[in-house]
């Protein structure tokens, strides 16, 4: 099977705003590429989403048990805390080979992690659930193959990566991190600096140059080919970088995020691919496009002020941003969320909650344990970029009977918005604060990334009483309300 005509005459347009003269040969390949997954993916998929699609946020080793793999013990608790009926999808946070920021600095995009389980084990999964798989396409491990061959100096990856002078001037560029923006590497050619908008073990891809962008789009039809209905683009905003500019939602990255929606419509249609931009509200939804880019984006702003209205008991923020909402293009739907793995970002705030007010909600959080992650800003200052705290203990009170009750009220709401939801393993189970977590990594984020043993998990959900065990009832009993119900469509009215 070829690839249609019209979609063709998209993919070219979009090469051509990228690469100029170099449009064809690049289209050629894209064809090439594309020509065999055409042919042997399923051409036909059940409809995009219903209510049923509620999904589980995990990392691949959240639940470990003796002589099995972490991911096959994952499947175990989930089928026998009875959730195989009211989730729809199991995200799988980056289940890689990695080197850092556990799982998000890329070693080899092909391979599952040994310590995790196989291919197998992914596919035994995808038995009962739907699948949501990371591209992780901004950056890669400086362990990678791709990153060693850079520094050896062979052919074609010492154009992967983008080398910069340190005397040009990035002080416009937008930074998720008060880390250094340039990473010195000795190479074979000598000192050469290179952008890492993350960290110095995440090396920025350089999609300037057309083989990293065939690279990344073989990766991307290997997950569908692997079994991943989900595609989340992370960190997608700071794709492509161009001196002078804020190197944040640049154009390009806009037409390379086309580009992927033209290529999972010709060769896997039903793929829905999701945008991670923890950003402003009118940001994030510009990965919208004209209903030609993103399938699904997230709901960033949700988390933040759900949080502090119940923290505070006002809902005036929370209820004119809800009603102020515009609608998604059709085919479109957001993603709703109150925890994830990473902190509660505090920049989908801006435009929404007066600075004033900010400054309360801050120090309400690190009340309760939390704690406050910074970013860099142009003018070398820093702000507030996510509170790091779990959900539960985020929403902490001197009663513990209500401080259940405003918890899972908290789930409820977000239940119950247009969209599709996404409700954290730790969550589920209400966890609170990992406080030896961070202090043996030394980073906040680790408060809420707790791994569990599966015979000491289950039998804290069994004990009398147990608030994890009665937390994790009700999701059972709101979920199942959830998938029986028209009305929870992400696209009814």
């Amino acid at each position: 099977m070829t690839v249609p005509e019209p979609i063709q005459r998209r993919i070219r347009g979009r090469l051509e705003l990228l690469y100029g003269d170099r449009a064809p040969e690049c289209l050629d390949r894209v064809v090439r590429l594309l020509a065999p997954y055409a042919a042997k993916l399923p051409q036909t998929r059940k409809p995009a989403w219903n209510q049923r699609d509620t999904v589980l946020i995990t990392y691949g080793d959240q639940v470990r048990a003796a002589g099995v793999s972490p991911l096959r013990s994952l499947g175990m608790f989930l089928d026998r805390a009875g959730l195989k009926d009211v989730l729809g999808t199991i995200h799988i946070l980056p289940f890689f080979p990695y080197s850092s920021d556990d799982g998000f600095s890329v070693i080899d995009y092909r391979q599952v992690d040994p310590a995790l389980g196989d291919w197998s084990d992914l596919a035994a999964l995808g038995n009962n659930y739907e699948l949501m798989f990371d591209l992780v396409l901004n950056h890669v491990s400086r362990r990678s193959r791709w990153f060693t061959d850079y520094v050896a100096g062979r052919h074609p990856y010492t154009d992967y990566f983008i080398e910069v002078d340190p005397s040009v001037d990035l002080s416009s560029v937008v930074r998720p991190r008060n880390l250094p923006l340039l990473t010195p590497v000795e190479t074979s050619r000598g000192l050469r600096h290179v952008w890492t908008t993350f960290s110095d073990d995440q090396i920025d891809l350089k999609y300037a140059e057309p083989d990293v962008l065939l690279e990344m789009l073989s990766v991307l039809l290997f997950y569908i080919e692997q079994g991943a209905r989900i595609i989340r683009l992370d960190a997608i905003a700071y794709l492509w970088k161009t001196f002078g500019t804020s190197s944040i939602h640049l154009p390009q990255t806009h037409e390379v995020v086309k580009l992927m929606r033209d290529v999972v419509d010709a060769v896997a249609p039903g793929t829905i691919l999701l945008t991670e931009t923890n950003v402003p509200q009118e940001e994030n939804a510009s990965y919208f496009g004209d209903g030609d880019e993103a399938h699904m984006v997230y709901q960033f702003s949700l988390g933040p002020l759900l949080l502090e209205s119940l923290l505070t008991g006002d809902a005036t923020l929370l209820a004119g941003w809800l009603k102020g909402l515009p609608s998604t293009p059709p085919g479109a739907t957001v993603f709703n969320f109150t925890a994830s793995h990473d902190g509660i970002g505090v920049r989908p705030l801006e435009g929404i909650m007066p600075a004033d007010r900010k400054v309360r909600f801050i120090e309400m959080i690190r009340a309760r344990g939390g704690h406050v992650s910074t970013k860099r800003n142009p003018d070398g200052s820093e702000s507030p970029y996510e509170l790091n705290i779990t959900w539960f203990s985020a929403l902490s009170d001197t009663d513990p009977q209500r401080h259940i009750r405003r918890f899972l009220t908290s789930q409820a709401v977000m239940l119950a918005l247009r969209g599709i939801p996404g409700v954290y393993f730790h969550s589920l189970v209400a966890t609170p604060n990992d406080t030896a977590g961070v202090e043996r990594s030394g980073r906040a984020r680790s408060i809420n990334r707790k791994k569990c043993q599966l015979d000491e998990l289950e039998s804290d959900l069994r004990a009398r009483d147990s608030v994890p065990g009665r937390v994790l009832a009700e999701f059972r009993r709101i979920l199942a309300v959830r998938v029986q119900q028209p009305a929870f469509h992400p696209e009814a009215r």
